[in-house]
């Protein structure tokens, strides 16, 4: 990969990861504090972030481990498709894939 190419990558990274780290920040402190008339945040304030916060990190590394795994399929089906050609029809969905029972849920 070239070093500009490269550049933008990390920089989409960051943006990215401030993006859900801000996202994370105004979610739980929303959620969280109720009080702003001390400079300190109470106990039950404290605990509610720290188990707000765990939960989502928790939820995002979930998250990009699903589509960490999912990549090697997704990219082996575009190389097909290009391949092919941009005539060929596209891949049907995959009816037993990982979202097949998420509608219900």
């Amino acid at each position: 990969m070239e070093p500009a190419a490269e550049h933008q990558q990390q920089l989409r990274s960051l943006r990215d990861f401030l993006l859900v780290y801000n996202r994370l920040t105004e979610l739980c402190f929303r959620h969280c504090v109720s009080n702003l008339n001390y400079r300190l945040l109470t106990g039950r304030e404290e605990s509610c972030l720290d188990a707000c916060a765990g939960k989502l990190l928790r939820a995002n590394h979930r998250l990009v481990s699903a589509y960490v795994a999912l990549m090697p399929a997704i990219a082996q089906r575009r190389g097909q498709a290009a391949r092919e050609g941009p005539g060929a029809p596209p891949d049907p969905p995959d009816p037993g894939g990982p979202s097949a029972g998420a509608a219900g849920t």
